[in-house]
């Protein structure tokens, strides 16, 4: 039977946000990562109620389904918490938070998962990502209509279609039930990460034989190398024998402190100095924000990311056809000073005058036969000979005659 051999976790807020909303937990059994959202309305404080009640689901199960069905349940506890919490605190409505959370019991790893953190699997050096985004682009990534690199750098990539928190009563919570094997290594990240790292990258980084605590580090490491421009969160979790010591369970991020449901004016003034302090960004920040699951919304950001599409491919037809005619013009001005240069060679083995220039480009000849004498080659001197064989340039018409004379001259 295979066991929990390493675990680590490691959390940073960011080269921007001026808080953590991001919150881990390492347990025993119990691995998770939530993405706060909300802002400073309370970012921090849904993905702390979160990771702090899921974490109660740390413990044995005498089965795989028991495990599935007390994660899931903790889940949908922690959000009627935050709408609990929200009830009571009007300054902290619409916030959420995302929750990818892995349970391991028996040989099983059970997975629950909603919003945009993620849960990869590395398994025989081939890693794959095991949850699916609940974003407005997954969905289009799902239809076709954008690839995933293009969804990295979508305007709407912040758009999240289900979370946990002051917009669902009932959040429909994905989870599955996963064999467990030894050499498994689980990452479970928030999209500080993944939004920033690519997946080559990741993959780079995670069958590079680390231990599980320097490779949580270097991981958020390539991401503040890649702007950072949100908290970045990552969890990692080793499978194999002999089992790692017990270690005491451990929140990272926002989860680590006191929650706080009141912001005095000091820290609102601290906020806003490192906002004051920070103008210039790699790139800009988007809060990540919620729409609902609904027909007639999806209908409208589909319409608009087509408006979006075809506004870009006019913009892109303007650009080529702007770059046609700057090469159109080129190609003709260039062509014309081409014709203004002349240069002496052979002609059916007679001294002759061409128009333009000895160089050919691809299939068009750049010179065309403008005379030819009646001084044969062979009756040059040697020198002369195989000067005109290899051509002699002229600046003007009038300075290629003069070259034929001189020619002519020497043979007379």
């Amino acid at each position: 039977m295979v066991s929990i051999k390493a675990s680590a976790a490691v959390s940073h807020v960011g080269r921007i946000r001026p808080n953590n909303q991001d919150s881990g937990y390492v347990g025993q059994r119990l691995f998770l990562v939530a993405d706060g959202m909300g802002g400073h309305a309370g970012g921090d404080v849904a993905s702390a109620l979160a990771a702090q009640r899921v974490s109660g689901a740390d413990t044995e199960y005498e089965s795989p389904a028991a495990a599935r069905t007390a994660l899931e349940m903790a889940l949908l506890a922690a959000n009627e918490e935050i709408n609990d919490t929200v009830a009571d605190h009007s300054e902290l409505t619409g916030m959420g938070t995302t929750v990818s959370a892995a349970l391991f019991t028996g040989n099983t790893m059970v997975i629950a998962h909603i919003g945009d953190s993620r849960l990869y699997l590395l398994r025989s050096n081939e890693l794959r990502q095991i949850s699916t985004d609940h974003t407005f682009v997954q969905r289009l990534v799902a239809a076709g209509r954008i690839t995933a690199d293009e969804a990295m750098t979508h305007p709407r990539r912040s758009v999240l279609m289900r979370v946990l928190g002051d917009v669902e009563t009932s959040p429909d919570v994905d989870t599955m039930e996963l064999e467990a094997r030894e050499g498994d290594r689980w990452m479970i990240c928030s999209d500080g990460l993944s939004g920033v790292v690519g997946f080559d990258e990741l993959q780079e980084h995670m069958t590079s034989g680390l231990g599980a605590q320097s490779l949580a580090e270097r991981l958020v490491k390539a991401s503040l190398d890649g702007g950072a421009p949100d908290n970045v969160t990552v969890v990692i979790v080793d499978i194999g024998e002999p089992p790692a010591p017990l270690t005491p369970p451990r929140f990272v991020g926002s989860a680590a402190t006191p929650i706080t449901l009141s912001v005095s004016h000091d820290v609102i003034r601290s906020r806003r100095l490192i906002q004051t302090l920070t103008p210039f960004r790699p790139q800009p920040v988007q809060e990540s924000h919620f729409e609902p699951d609904s027909r007639e919304y999806l209908d409208e950001l589909i319409e608009e990311d087509a408006r979006r599409q075809r506004r870009r491919r006019r913009v892109w037809l303007v650009w080529v056809l702007l770059a046609a005619g700057v090469i159109a013009v080129a190609s003709m001005l260039g062509y014309q000073w081409t014709q203004s240069r002349y240069y002496v060679g052979e002609s059916n083995g007679r001294v002759a005058i061409y128009q333009g220039v000895q160089q050919d480009l691809g299939p068009i000849t750049l010179s065309r036969l403008a005379l030819e004498t009646t001084t044969d080659v062979s009756s040059l001197s040697s020198y002369d000979r195989q000067r005109v064989e290899q051509t002699i340039s002229a600046d003007s018409l009038a300075g290629a005659q003069q070259i034929v004379q001189r020619l002519k001259a020497s043979v007379e």
